[in-house]
């Protein structure tokens, strides 16, 4: 039985150093260089909308990307009358991080406000506030990307 004990407890011991192997610490992220990848893609994000470029949107989104909109009836008019725009039928938008983490060297998450701007049906300009809370994925080429979105027109301040 001891030698039962024995074994049982350095198999243990040693399953445990294999397991450990695979995992990143934080220390071994480049906090800063990811935060300016995130930033970056933020920045190209914003221009893109600005310039219509869904091309580049593309590039900046994951091929699963999952997006809930605020619900007012305000977004809700937007969405209506910008069918055609695709998922960010918005004319500009201004974003404001308040929060970003680093969840792995390939996950993250922004939390933050955004401004967006768009042309009603009369030609007016319409901003809408809200607030969101995105997951943002890392790609094999190191480009952060938009993943999941949740968006609510409570404006956070």
């Amino acid at each position: 039985m001891k030698k039962f004990i024995i074994v049982f407890f350095l198999v243990s011991i040693l399953s445990c150093d294999n397991r450990h192997q695979d995992v990143i610490k934080a220390d071994q992220i480049d906090i800063e260089a990811n935060l300016k990848g995130i930033e970056n893609t933020r920045q190209k994000f914003m221009r893109a909308v600005m310039e219509n470029d869904g091309e580049t949107i593309s590039t900046l989104i994951t091929k699963d990307v999952k997006t809930i909109g605020p619900g007012s009836d305000a977004w809700n008019d937007m969405y209506i009358h910008a069918t055609n725009k695709g998922p960010f039928p918005y004319d500009s938008i201004m974003m404001f991080p308040k929060e970003t983490i680093l969840a792995s060297d390939s996950i993250a998450y922004d939390f933050g406000n955004s401004i967006v701007y768009y042309t009603n049906s009369e030609g007016n300009t319409i901003e809408l506030k809200n607030t969101f809370l995105a997951i943002l994925k890392k790609g094999e080429d190191g480009i952060w990307r938009l993943h999941r979105e949740v968006a609510s027109s409570n404006f956070e301040n």
